[in-house]
Parts: C-alpha cells; structure tokens; sequence
C-alpha cells in the first residue's frame, strides 16, 4: 500500500463545507437534548446508541466534529504572515469564518501549547493548538445545561510530529498530593500538555496551565446551573483532549459546590484519536468518571499508535505494560485508493458521520466485524513518517 509522505499527513487539513446546514440540522433534531443529553454525553457508556447509531448522538457527534474542524480552518501555517502558527481570526470571528457562526457558543479563550523538542532556531515555541468556548443562554436551553467545549486540532507541523513520536510511558504526576506513579502516559503528549516558554508573545503559560485556569474561571461563574465539559479532538488533538480531561476530574475541579449535585459530566469526543497512556491510566479515567467516545477508521494507523511494537511485545503478559485505549470505541471503516491520506482526514470522518448508510469498506462496522490493520502495517506506516523526517 502507498504510504502518504510527512508533509501530506501533517499539512493535510479539511476545507471549510456545508457546515452552516450541519448545524441547522442538529438543530433541528435535537428537540429531546434536554431530557437526554447526560445519555449523548455518555452517562451510561453509550449502551444501545452506538449500534445501530442513534440520530441524536450522531448529530451531537457532526457538531463536535464541526468544532474541531474550525481549529484546521483558522489555523495559520502561511510563513510569511505575521499570525503563522497562530490563529487568523479573533475570538469573536473564528465560527463565522469556519461556517459555524450560527452554533449558539462564545469562544473565551485561545490555547497555546510548546513543543519541548530541539528544532532549528525561529521554528521553535509556542503554537495556536484550540480553543474555550461556552454555549449561549439561548444555546443552553435547547441544549439543557450550559455546555463548556474545549477544542484541539491535530499534528500539523513537525515539531508536533517528533514530540508526538517520542512514544515512551511515563508517570502523568498531575496531581502533586496524589502522583500515582502507576499512571503512565506517553511522553510526547504530556510534554505538549505542560511545556512553556517564558519569552513567548502569545502564552507564557503551559497549554496546561491555561486550560486549568479558564475551565476553573467558567465553571465558577456558571457554579450553580448545570453544565457539562466537553473536549473534542482530532488526532494529537485528541490526546491533548483526554489528558486534560484526566487532569480535571483527578484535581476534582468538576465536583459542583452546588449541594448534592455531584459532579459536572466530563466527555471527550475523539476522532482519528491515538492511545494515550496505559493500563493504570485507563483504569484511573474510568473511575474518575471521564467518558469517552472514540470514533476510530479501522484503516487509520493513528489508532493504532503510540506503541505499536511495545503493545505487541507484551500483548503475552495481557497488555499489562503496554499502550491502551480509554472508552467506548464508534468504528468505521473507510479507504480510498487514489488518496491514502483520507483515512486520517477528519473531513472524511465527519462527511461519512452524516452519510452512514454506505455499505462494503466505506460505511460503518458492527460490533463483531471490526478488522483493524494488524500491527505490522500500522508499524510501517510510522516508519514512512519517520523515513519523510530525515531521521
């Protein structure tokens, strides 16, 4: 099989399209959110909405999706612009200009993140990775709570390529009066989550440390309305996604001060999302709560990393010490010969999202027919991503 080159892989990015009729459509469909959305948002792990797949967490998972895509779109890798490796927009434009200026949400907040990683001077520092956004008084009405989305866009240079490609465990330690030395997630992630670089223009701050700092912001101020936390992430994206959605159930900032209302439900909603840490690390999110909804293409390599040949050489001992993934996993399946970089491509995802009933090898796969790639093909397809680096 044609391996696409780095340079497709990471400056592959989808094009804005028909999102403002995506929106109109959830919309329209979305009548019961109120009543249901602790069950869309995974209160129950999904059961009985992923197979066949209900309307409603379909359209919710199209609108999420469309979130992410914004970050591709407002992403700017031109460079010669003064903005480059930041976002074109400002906060009040960046939904219009990705189409989705109709969503009901208020972005508050742009994210940063460093790759710590040695590169050539003037390439290094921080990059524009997301954003915070909060729905609308009138939005949370029709969605039942007040939805908080933090929103991540996936590799898009190389210095993100080689921090993603460290591939070694090592233990998280977010939590300085509880380290929990058994929670182990991959290094190249967590250096993204919670590098900085003091001479920075955009953020001073870790991509950790914003992020903490604007959840703790809006959830204080909508402390007594019910809410929901929703990290939505493609790719490296999602990675970011679930670490931060570890972070914030482990330092307990969703337990509501409200009396007797519990904790403010934690989701993450992944597409083309790679595994981020390992067995203990998996076990802690479940018991914390995080949910998980992995939308994964059987054809995608992605998911199959980080630790392809670890995962295989323990795979003997149960995959105790290897890599392994958190959630309930949405399969699909979907291959194009004439362009091998689409099963990656988030635009892919989302279109066939909206257009499930294809059947044969571009539609979606029950539960008992999942055929991923064997590891050997995932581990040549890093190799050709490695090889395109120059290493």
């Amino acid at each position: 099989m044609h391996s696409p080159s780095l340079s497709t892989w990471r400056l592959r990015r989808p094009l804005p399209f028909a999102r403002r009729a995506a929106v109109a459509a959830t919309t329209t469909s979305s009548s019961s959110l109120p009543s249901t959305w602790r069950e869309i948002q995974g209160s129950d792990d999904w059961r009985g909405l992923i197979d066949p797949l209900n309307p409603l967490l379909r359209s919710e998972l199209v609108r999420y999706g469309e979130f992410v895509a914004a970050c591709y779109d407002a992403f700017d890798l031109d460079v010669t612009s003064k903005r480059h490796l930041s976002c074109k927009y400002g906060k009040a434009t960046i939904l219009t200009a990705a189409g989705i200026g109709s969503c009901g949400y208020d972005v508050t907040k742009y994210i940063y993140a460093t790759p710590d990683v040695p590169f050539p001077a003037g390439i290094a520092g921080p990059r524009w990775i997301g954003y915070v956004a909060v729905a609308s008084d009138e939005e949370a009405r029709r969605l039942g709570r007040r939805d908080v989305v933090v929103t991540f866009r996936g590799t898009a240079t190389a210095a993100e390529w080689i921090a993603n490609l460290m591939s070694s465990l090592t233990p998280a330690r977010l939590d300085p009066s509880d380290p929990r030395p058994d929670v182990k997630v991959e290094s190249g992630f967590l250096n993204l989550y919670t590098s900085y670089d003091t001479t920075s223009k955009f953020s001073q701050r870790s991509c950790r440390d914003q992020l903490l700092k604007e959840l703790s912001r809006i959830i204080k101020k909508y402390t007594n309305e019910e809410m929901s936390i929703t990290l939505a992430g493609h790719s490296m994206g999602s990675a970011l996604a679930l670490l931060l959605a570890y972070d914030v159930a482990e330092l307990g900032l969703n337990v509501s001060r409200r009396r007797n209302s519990g904790k403010t439900p934690v989701t993450v909603y992944s597409f083309g999302g790679p595994r981020v840490g390992n067995a203990g690390f998996k076990a802690r999110c479940e018991e914390l709560g995080v949910k998980v909804l992995r939308v994964a293409n059987a054809r995608d390599p992605v998911t199959k990393l980080p630790g392809v040949l670890l995962n295989e050489s323990f795979r003997v001992l149960g995959g105790r010490y290897g890599y392994a993934h958190v959630g309930v996993e949405l399969p699909l399946d979907f291959f194009n010969m004439k362009d091998p970089a689409c099963v990656h491509d988030l635009e892919t995802y989302i279109r066939l999202l909206k257009c499930p009933h294809q059947k044969d090898r571009r539609g979606f796969l029950g539960k008992n027919k999942f055929d991923a790639w064997p590891w050997q093909d995932a581990a040549m397809q890093v190799g050709s991503m490695v090889q395109s680096l120059g290493f």
